[in-house]
């Protein structure tokens, strides 16, 4: 995660308001390191946090990578920076990420980490099939904390929220600005190749997916944050390796039909004002 006397004024403000917004507006990114700690147990040469700043990978670069996709994540040292045991990493996005309703499956943002599915019937030259595994991914536990500011955080209900660099993988083709359906588990994507998670996903580039929503004070009660900037990923066990951070942005339908409501109120006040 800007009215003349006419509606059609209005309207053609409207709509050019979103258009310069659109053109004029950052990627929706990680953007700046505020601190790193690689704590104990981290990957040894996985310790440059900036690789978790801007896209995450769509390729991997060099003579064994290639397009990312859920079977072959992205795994060298300047696309991912690791965290072990009692480390942490904090960064802030170039634009705030929106508690945002309209967003799909009401996620504000998304984690991107290392892992993969784990192809089962043997063939890795592209006719891969899994068992809805992962391999590469953190079998401990993080927590996922949150700012407007930068200087007080809002932890993201830990038994609410995914652990980070677990479900789901990287698709380098997808869209990484919107999540994948958390509903969806292992047996989801059992038995299916690559075409058919794709499927699943639904044009999304994966991700760990979190709802601002989530976030509560220190007395565990739930907050009404409007929008964040910050994030910070502790690692409370295990290792997770973080590719990138992504704002989700609400599907362009879904933007057109709030100008669209927007336009009609105006509408109807002004003939209720005649």
């Amino acid at each position: 995660m800007h009215m003349k006397i006419r509606l059609p004024a209005v309207a053609i403000l409207g709509f050019a308001g979103i258009a310069i917004q659109t053109s004029a507006q950052p990627s929706g990114y990680a953007s700046s390191v505020l601190s790193y700690n690689s704590g104990s147990g981290f990957a040894a040469g996985y310790t440059n946090a900036s690789s978790a700043l801007g896209e995450p990978s769509r390729i991997t670069p060099g003579q064994f990578g290639g397009p990312v996709d859920p079977f072959s994540p992205p795994y060298l040292s300047e696309q991912l920076v690791s965290v072990g045991t009692g480390g942490h990493l904090t960064i802030q996005l170039d634009m705030p990420a929106q508690n945002n309703p309209a967003n799909p499956f009401g996620i504000d943002f998304m984690i991107f980490g290392n892992n993969g599915f784990v192809i089962t019937n043997g063939d890795f030259s592209g006719g891969g099939i899994t068992d809805g595994s992962l391999f590469g991914a953190n079998s401990g536990e993080t927590i996922v904390s949150v700012s407007t500011d930068g200087v007080t955080y809002y932890q993201l209900t830990p038994s609410l929220t995914p652990v980070v660099d677990g479900p789901f993988p990287t698709d380098g083709s997808g869209d990484f600005h919107r999540a994948v359906n958390p509903a969806l588990n292992k047996d989801s994507f059992s038995g299916k190749n690559l075409s058919q998670i794709r499927e699943l996903y639904q044009g999304s580039g994966g991700g760990a997916a979190f709802d601002i929503a989530k976030a509560q004070n220190s007395q565990g009660q739930l907050l009404m944050l409007d929008s964040i900037q910050f994030v910070r990923i502790d690692v409370l066990s295990g290792v997770a390796e973080i590719d990138g951070i992504a704002v989700a942005v609400p599907e362009p339908g879904t933007w057109a039909l709030l100008v669209t409501g927007l336009a009609g109120i105006v509408l109807l006040r002004r003939r209720k004002g005649t």
